[in-house]
């Protein structure tokens, strides 16, 4: 082959290398407003280790203007968004200091604009909501308000996966003893198959329905701790055996599973239709796989009415309220007064999951 030949054949091979190689996400960087529309800012634009990290006007200098990489780091200065001592306290302070890839150096930019630290599992917060210029800032407990709210510069890494609503990091906070089969990821993953789901309306109403959502499941498995329903002696009741297709898998293989709590074969035979897989003849997938489990859940959530008159999708969406998705996924066991106990166990979730989301609640929220 001859030289010229091979140079050519050289320069197409790099043209296409070019042409077809991605390109490496790039930082996004820009200011982070918050209290009072005032700025994340670096005291005195001084990239010394330790310098305090305030509140102040905005004034577009570098001391202001923050990367957000997707690495999970915020950076100004050249220098990394740290919690001082490693600390996972309540008022724990944040500064600037050299980036070391610690846990303390870790952030998510959540989709309700929180700032959220999760190896504490709290919110970048202005001490006392003081909004003067100088006001430190530190970590506190995640309250929804407007001290620990932020607009920050997208993440160049992908932020949410899928833009749920939901951070890892909040998810966490809701479920601090879950069991490890409902992960975070297993949710994300199935949130495809309903994508309606926590993405229709305001801000505000996706929040909602998402808090919603997680609180029934809540209640139905006692915090995301059970797989399976618990009293076994239920087991061989759930085969209603006047379906043409009967019980493929067993009498006794339908009981309740995943986050809503699948039971009876007519129901595990109309999901596994909807999801384009056979759970009737294998049941077992909602407590073996994760994604699955929680498709089942969002299959029930945006396609059921149950004892209600809309699914639980509709009754958020169209704002009728948190009690008709108590009415629609066990109304006729606890609403119109035949179980209070549970109907407020389940508000009560709602209520604290839409202030980890930093929404209000809203109205109806009784069966």
């Amino acid at each position: 082959m001859s030289l010229v030949r091979s140079a050519i054949l050289l320069a197409v091979a790099a043209l296409i290398a070019t042409l077809f190689t991605a390109p490496a996400a790039q930082a996004a960087d820009g200011q982070i407003t918050g209290l009072a529309g005032k700025c994340v800012d670096v005291a005195g634009a001084n990239s010394a280790n330790g310098t305090p990290v305030q509140l102040y006007d905005c004034n577009g200098s570098n001391a202001q203007r923050w990367s957000n990489s997707g690495d999970g780091t915020l950076r100004a200065l050249g220098k990394c968004l740290d919690v001082s001592g490693n600390s996972t306290a309540d008022g724990a302070l944040v500064h600037l200091w050299d980036c070391t890839g610690g846990a303390n150096q870790r952030w998510v930019v959540s989709g309700a604009n929180d700032i959220v630290n999760p190896q504490a599992n709290k919110c970048l917060d202005v001490q006392d909501r003081n909004s003067a210029n100088g006001a430190r800032l530190q970590i506190w407990t995640c309250s929804g308000q407007s001290n620990q709210k932020w607009n920050a510069p997208p993440s160049g890494g992908g932020g949410n996966p899928g833009g749920f609503v939901v951070s890892e990091a909040q998810f966490n906070q809701m479920f601090p003893s879950r069991n490890g089969f409902y992960s975070y990821s297993g949710l994300t993953a199935a949130l495809s198959a309903y994508p309606a789901f926590a993405t229709t309306g305001s801000d505000t109403v996706k929040r909602q329905e998402a808090a919603a959502f997680l609180a029934n499941v809540s209640h139905e498995t006692g915090g995301l701790v059970h797989i399976v329903e618990q009293n076994t002696a239920n087991y061989p009741h759930y085969c209603d055996t006047s379906q043409s297709y009967g019980c493929p898998a067993g009498q006794a293989a339908y009981y309740g599973r995943g986050p809503i709590q699948l039971s009876w074969n007519f129901n595990y035979k109309a999901a596994g239709d909807a999801l384009g897989i056979n759970l009737l003849a294998d049941p077992w997938r909602v407590q073996n796989d994760s994604a699955v489990a929680w498709k089942t859940g969002l299959w029930y959530w945006n396609t059921q009415n149950g004892p209600g008159t809309m699914t639980p999708h509709n009754a958020m969406v169209n704002q009728a309220g948190f009690g008709q998705t108590i009415r629609s996924i066990n109304g006729s066991l606890e609403c119109d007064g035949r179980n209070p106990a549970t109907v407020q166990s389940r508000i009560n979730n709602y209520q604290r999951f839409t202030q980890i989301l930093g929404v209000a609640p809203g109205g109806n929220l009784y069966c």
